[in-house]
C-alpha cells in the first residue's frame, strides 16, 4: 500500500498517497482505527437495525428508517452513482474498502495507546477494541458500497425539519391560525450554524478570511472528523464526516477554501394518504381522484431484551409513509403521513460533488462543484488566494405549492405535485464581509422559518467595530456570549414599577395598582435591569436570568389557554421533539412576550410571578453550574454523572450557540461541533478545534484533549507540513 499516515501533536491524521483511490482506502482505514465504535453505530442507524443492540430506546429511530427507506435509497443513489459517475463510485467503494480493513485488520494500538502483549508469542498484537463492543457484545460489522450514502442520508434525514410541519398544523388547529406566526422560531430540533467571510480589504494580509461553527448535537465521538487529505492531484484539510469520504462541508485546499452553513430550505414534503387495504395490498388515493397500488412489505426489527417488532413498509407515488397506515396512527387517530424527498425522487444524494471539491483550486471550481450538491441544502461561502470570493445556497429544493411548505398537504387533491427545482440563489458581500447564521438570507425564497436575526446581527456588528481582522482574532467572536434575545424579558421587568392589565381581543384596557413587589422580587429586577446581557459560565446574573425565563416558559406553557396545544399527536416518538408545547414556547418567548394579544394571557402577571417565584429561591451558583454540555451517546456511560461534563457559556441566541431548552432543561446538548478559521493567507496559519478529540476511544489520550481549548475559546493550528508530523506505521 502507498498510503501513508501521520498524526500530529492532537493525534489528527494526516495521510498522504499517490492517487485519490489509495487515498480514500486510507481515509477508510484510519477512520475505522479512530471511530471503530461511531462507525458501527451509523452503519445500523442507516440500516435500521440499531435497536438490536441498543435497545428499545432506538427502537423509534429504526421505524422511521424502515419506514423512509433510508436504506433502499441509499442503494439506488448508489446504483445511479456507478452509472453517471463511475470515477467517483469507485472511490466510494475504495473507502469502504478501508473501512472494512480497518475494522477486522490486527496490528497497530489505536492513537497514543501503549501496545498489548500478545498472549502467543510470536503472533502480532491486536488493536485494543472500543469498549463499547465489548459492553454490547458487538462485533464491527460488514460494509457495502452504499453505506456511505446510508449515513449520510441518515445523518441528514431530520436536518430540514420536517417535522415542523406537523407543529404547524396541530398549533393552528387548536390554537388558530395565527399561531404559527407566534410560534415560529428556531427550535431545539433544527441544526444551525454561524459562518463569515471577511474579504482581503478588510484583513490584515491583503487575504480573505472565512471562520464560523456548525451547531449540532454534540456527539461523542464527534460529528466532524478533522483530516488532511494529500496525494498529487490535492492537498486538502477539513472536516470529514466519519463515514463518507472527503471533506465536504468545510475544507481549505491551500489556493481556495470554503464552508458551510443550513440554509433553512425547505425541500421534504408531508403528504396527508388516504389508503385502504385490498385482497392484493394496498392502495393510495391519488389526485386524479383513483386508487393506486402502493408497493408493500413487512420488516423484522430485532430489539435488544425484547421481542422482535414487525414493520409493515408502504410506498405510494408520493413516497414513503412515514407515520400511520390504513388503520391510522397508533391511537386510532385515521391519518397516514407520505415523505417526499429529493433523494428518493431522484436517486441522487449529490456525492459527484465530493471529487470536484477536492480538486478545486478557486472559487471557480468550488461554484461547479457545487452545482451537483443535493442535500442538505447549504448556503457556502468561499474565497481563493487570487480574490475570487463565493457566497451562494447548494442544494436541491424542489418547485411546488407554496402550501406544501407549511403543513402534510392532502395527496389526493390535485395541485400538490412537483413541477421542477429551484435555482441555488446566489448573493454579494456588504462591506467586506458576509455572516450566515441561519437568518433570513439569500436562502429565503427557500424556506418558511428562519433563525432570529440575533446571531447575524451580533456577527455583522462585531466585524463592523474593527476596520481590520486577523485569524488570531476570529475567536472573540466565535465565544461572544451577548444575549440579544433578552430584551423582550428584560423590557416586561421595566414595566412591573406600574403594571397594568393587558388589553385583550374582547375587553378595554383598564389601569389597576398591580401589588407592589417584594424587596427581594424588587432587588432582583433591578439586578437583571443592570445586567450585562452575557450569558457567561462565571455568571451569577446569567444564572438567574435563565431561571427566571424558564419560569416564565413554564407558566406559559401551563396556561389553559395554550392546554388545547399540550396533548401532542400520537405521531411516532422519534417526531415528537417537535411537537413537544414547553420547548416550542421556549424559543418562541421573544413573539409571545411581544405579540399585541396572547389568547387573553396576562403576561405582566406571568413575569411578576416568575418574579417572585425566582426571588425566594434564587440559583445558588453561577450559570456554568447547571449550564453543562449533555453530549449524545449511543450507549450511555452510566459510571458519569451528568455533573461531571464542565459549565459552559454562550445561549440559544449567542454567537456561542449552547442550546438549553429553557422551562425543561439547562444542560445543551446542541453547540458548536466544530470551530475552524481558514486563513488565505497562509494555510499554516489557520486554526480548528472540536468539542472533544481525533479517537473516539476512550480511553485514548486523544479522545477528549481538545477539549479545553473549546471550553477556553482557543483553536489548534491546523498543521499542514509532513516533515513536522509523526508517521504512524501501516503494518
Amino acid at each position: 500500500m502507498s498510503a501513508e499516515t501521520y498524526r500530529d501533536a492532537w493525534g489528527i491524521p494526516h495521510l498522504r498517497a499517490d492517487t485519490p483511490h489509495e487515498l480514500a482506502r486510507a481515509q477508510g482505514r484510519v477512520t475505522a482505527r479512530d471511530r471503530a465504535w461511531q462507525l458501527e453505530v451509523e452503519r445500523h442507524r442507516a440500516q435500521g437495525t440499531s435497536a438490536s443492540f441498543l435497545g428499545p430506546e432506538a427502537l423509534s429511530w429504526d421505524r422511521l428508517a424502515r419506514r423512509a427507506r433510508l436504506a433502499d435509497t441509499a442503494r439506488r443513489c448508489f446504483t445511479a452513482l456507478e452509472r453517471k459517475d463511475p470515477e467517483t463510485a469507485a472511490w466510494v467503494r475504495a473507502y469502504v474498502d478501508g473501512v472494512n480493513e480497518g475494522l477486522t485488520e490486527p496490528g497497530q494500538p489505536s492513537p497514543g495507546q501503549p501496545t498489548r502483549t500478545h498472549p502467543n508469542p510470536g503472533q502480532p498484537p491486536r488493536r485494543h477494541p472500543a469498549p463499547e463492543f465489548a459492553r454490547t457484545g458487538l462485533a464491527p460489522g460488514h460494509w457495502d458500497p452504499w453505506t456511505p450514502l446510508g449515513v449520510w442520508l441518515a445523518t441528514h434525514i431530520l436536518f430540514a425539519g420536517f417535522p415542523a410541519k406537523l407543529w404547524r398544523e396541530h398549533v393552528a388547529r387548536h390554537l388558530g391560525p395565527d399561531a404559527v406566526a407566534l410560534f415560529a422560531a428556531d427550535g431545539p430540533g433544527t441544526a444551525g450554524s454561524n459562518g463569515w467571510l471577511v474579504s482581503g480589504e478588510r484583513t490584515t494580509t491583503g487575504h480573505a478570511l472565512i471562520a464560523g461553527d456548525p451547531h449540532r448535537f454534540i456527539e461523542d465521538p464527534g460529528v466532524y472528523q478533522q483530516i488532511h487529505l494529500s496525494c498529487p492531484e490535492f492537498d486538502v484539510v477539513g472536516l470529514a464526516v466519519p463515514g463518507v469520504p472527503g471533506v465536504a462541508h468545510f475544507g481549505h485546499a491551500g489556493t481556495v477554501a470554503w464552508a458551510i452553513t443550513n440554509a433553512m430550505a425547505d425541500y421534504q414534503d408531508l403528504y396527508r394518504e388516504r389508503l385502504r387495504r385490498t385482497g392484493a395490498g394496498v392502495e393510495a388515493l391519488g389526485p386524479d381522484g383513483t386508487w393506486h397500488r402502493a408497493a408493500r412489505h413487512t420488516e423484522t426489527i430485532h430489539v435488544a431484551g425484547e421481542d422482535t417488532v414487525e414493520v409493515e413498509i408502504i410506498e405510494t407515488d408520493r413516497g414513503p409513509v412515514i407515520a400511520g397506515g390504513p388503520e391510522g396512527l397508533d391511537d386510532g387517530t385515521p391519518a397516514a403521513l407520505s415523505l417526499r424527498y429529493p433523494p428518493r425522487v431522484t436517486a441522487d444524494l449529490g456525492f459527484g460533488a465530493l471529487l470536484p471539491l477536492l480538486r478545486a483550486r478557486r472559487v471557480a471550481d468550488v461554484d461547479r462543484a457545487l452545482d451537483a450538491w443535493a442535500e442538505p441544502v447549504n448556503v457556502v461561502q468561499a474565497a481563493d488566494t487570487e480574490g475570487g470570493l463565493l457566497h451562494r445556497v447548494a442544494g436541491r429544493v424542489p418547485v411546488r405549492p407554496a402550501a406544501n411548505g407549511l403543513r402534510p398537504v392532502p395527496a389526493w387533491e390535485p395541485g400538490h405535485e412537483w413541477t421542477g427545482w429551484h435555482t441555488p440563489p446566489r448573493a454579494g458581500l456588504t462591506e467586506g464581509v458576509a455572516v450566515m447564521a441561519n437568518q433570513r438570507g439569500p436562502s429565503t425564497p427557500l424556506g418558511v422559518e428562519f433563525a432570529a436575526p440575533h446571531r447575524a446581527d451580533r456577527i455583522a456588528a462585531l466585524l463592523a467595530g474593527k476596520e481590520r481582522w486577523s485569524a488570531s482574532d476570529m475567536p472573540t467572536i466565535h465565544t461572544d456570549t451577548h444575549l440579544a434575545s433578552a430584551t423582550p424579558l428584560l423590557d416586561h421587568l421595566k414595566a412591573l414599577t406600574t403594571a397594568t392589565t393587558e388589553t385583550t381581543a374582547t375587553t378595554e384596557t383598564t389601569a389597576t395598582t398591580a401589588p407592589p413587589l417584594t424587596p427581594e422580587a424588587a432587588a432582583l429586577r433591578d439586578r437583571l435591569l443592570a445586567w450585562d446581557r452575557r450569558m457567561d459560565a462565571d455568571s451569577a446574573d446569567a444564572a438567574v436570568y435563565a431561571a427566571l425565563r424558564s419560569a416564565v416558559v413554564r407558566r406559559l406553557a401551563a396556561h389553559p389557554a395554550l392546554a388545547p396545544a399540550a396533548v401532542a399527536p400520537a405521531y411516532p416518538e422519534v417526531l415528537q421533539p417537535w411537537l413537544a408545547l414547553v420547548p416550542r414556547v421556549a424559543y418562541a418567548l421573544e413573539h409571545l412576550l411581544r405579540a399585541e394579544d396572547l389568547y387573553g394571557i396576562d403576561r405582566a402577571a406571568t413575569v411578576r410571578t416568575a418574579l417572585e417565584e425566582i426571588a425566594a429561591r434564587p440559583p445558588a451558583g453561577p450559570w456554568g453550574d447547571t449550564h453543562r454540555l449533555a453530549p449524545w451517546r449511543a450507549l450511555p456511560d452510566t459510571a458519569t454523572a451528568h455533573g461531571d461534563e464542565p459549565g459552559l457559556s454562550g445561549d440559544h441566541d449567542c454567537v456561542l450557540c449552547t442550546s438549553p431548552v429553557p422551562g425543561l432543561t439547562d444542560r445543551a446538548a446542541r453547540g458548536p461541533a466544530a470551530r475552524y478559521v481558514w486563513d488565505l493567507a497562509d494555510r499554516g496559519n489557520s486554526r480548528w478545534v472540536v468539542p472533544h478529540g481525533a479517537s473516539g476511544i476512550p480511553d485514548s489520550p486523544h479522545h477528549r484533549d481538545q477539549q479545553p481549548l473549546w471550553l477556553d475559546g482557543e483553536l489548534a493550528p491546523v498543521v499542514t507540513d509532513f516533515d513536522r508530523l509523526t508517521k504512524e506505521s501501516d503494518d
